[in-house]
């Protein structure tokens, strides 16, 4: 089966579920970018529309249809719908947090206004993190809002009214937040990951109220013989956005944590499943394809990338992981893409490793150059790469390496990339750019 039929297949199914929620159709869903990882929420574009072909060269005098200038300081990715686009902000310091909407054609600000405030907001300690590192996440009429502990909120994108907001779900972020919320069915699903708690929390998407909270049943491996921790902080910590897949008659929640990976029932709450292992911190989403499911582990000298069967119940930590890599190649933020059977990892010093997805052989590994936070997306085969210092690398999606374009802006991304149609919006430090080439 090629992937162009199984793209087809995956799009006329989902637009089937929309259709049946009263949401997009099809042709709609290709050109929208619901999710911090796109309509797929895997980072890939889908390329059943073939006239839908990203820009492939670009700087600040080349194929800049616009650039608008955001204030203050924020990494979330930008959202995009019904030719709106929605990121975040908030003041370097953290005291005042603003959401933000931007006319998709002429990058006009239709919207920028302070939803929540902080009198006392811990410190960040790093560069890396931002108090709105949280993606916002949509669907038609509504955006939800998130900055984790410090607010969440719903608004209409219409009238730009708040329909639900909530202040009271505790955590100490100790780097700031950094998970972004997901929908699911007639849940917003929230992950708080701090260094004093860690639990899962599901929201009705209309009222904003508590349908569950799971907290985190993990063993921690930082403790003095007196049960005190070693390290406080970090090593509690983690910045992942869950994923929902469909086994059996069940939606599993899959959330990796410090220490633990974990799999919910996604209506529920309730924990299926959870596989230990030795790494802290991890920030990359999970994927999910033909049967395997590939989680990064985190930090330190246990982080590692697993291909695991998702089947199972309770420990699976010895009887479902397929195949394990370790060291250079794992990203400690950068997601990773799978396209066509190969599965491309991006750590954050550059360095590009091509595997393969069942067996996790290594095809190749070949350093691009920069600092990258930013994930990566795929779009008609080819693969984007943006960097800290403001440049992007594309590459083919292939077991061979090979460069397509290096493209260069002023200011650098945090933030990983968007898309809308046939248009790049790419969220610099300091601006917002959409990216298209002149329609003739």
């Amino acid at each position: 089966m090629t992937r162009r039929f199984q793209i087809r297949i995956i799009i006329g199914f989902t637009c089937c579920i929309f259709m049946s929620a009263n949401l997009h159709s099809q042709e709609a869903l290709l050109s929208d970018w619901p999710h911090f990882r796109g309509p797929l929420e895997n980072g890939i574009v889908p390329d059943t529309n073939d006239h839908a072909q990203l820009p492939q060269h670009w700087s600040e005098t080349e194929n800049i249809a616009w650039k608008t200038e955001i204030p203050f300081r924020g990494w979330s990715t930008p959202v995009i719908l019904d030719r709106q686009i929605w990121l975040t902000t908030a003041t370097e310091e953290g005291h005042d947090f603003y959401a933000l909407c931007i006319d998709a054609d002429s990058g006009a600000i239709l919207f920028n206004e302070m939803l929540f405030h902080s009198d006392s907001p811990e410190e960040l300690g790093n560069d890396v993190n931002s108090y709105a590192s949280p993606s916002c996440v949509m669907e038609p009429g509504r955006v939800y809002i998130h900055f984790g502990s410090y607010g969440t909120a719903c608004l209409d994108t219409k009238d730009f009214s708040i329909r639900w907001e909530r202040k009271d779900l505790p955590c100490r972020h100790y780097r700031g937040p950094g998970s972004s919320p997901i929908l699911f069915e007639n849940l917003l699903v929230l992950t708080f990951d701090g260094a004093d708690q860690q639990y899962l929390t599901a929201l009705d998407k209309d009222t904003g109220k508590t349908i569950w909270r799971t907290d985190r049943t993990t063993e921690w491996l930082d403790l003095d013989d007196k049960g005190i921790p070693i390290r406080e902080g970090d090593l509690r910590k983690a910045f992942t956005t869950p994923t929902v897949l469909s086994l059996a008659d069940m939606p599993l929640l899959v959330s990796p944590g410090s220490y633990t990976i974990f799999a919910y029932n996604a209506r529920t709450g309730e924990e299926i499943w959870k596989a230990r292992n030795t790494a802290y911190s991890p920030a990359l989403s999970p994927i999910y394809e033909d049967g395997l499911l590939y989680v990064t582990t985190g930090r330190g000298s246990g982080g590692a990338i697993w291909a695991m069967r998702p089947d199972g119940k309770g420990d699976v930590t010895d009887s479902h992981v397929v195949w394990k890599v370790e060291g250079r190649p794992v990203p400690d933020e950068p997601s990773p893409l799978l396209y066509d059977g190969l599965l491309f990892l991006l750590n954050n010093n550059g360095l590009v490793s091509c595997l393969d997805a069942k067996t996790g052989e290594e095809k190749w590994a070949k350093p691009i150059g920069g600092n990258y936070t930013a994930s990566p997306i795929c779009a008609n085969g080819k693969l984007y790469f943006c960097n800290v210092q403001g440049r992007t690398t594309l590459l083919n999606a292939s077991s061979t390496f090979e460069k397509v374009a290096v493209n260069n802006l002023d200011i650098g991304c945090l933030a990983s990339p968007a898309v809308d149609g046939n248009a790049l919006i790419l969220r610099t430090k300091t601006h917002l750019y959409r990216i298209a080439e002149p329609i003739p």
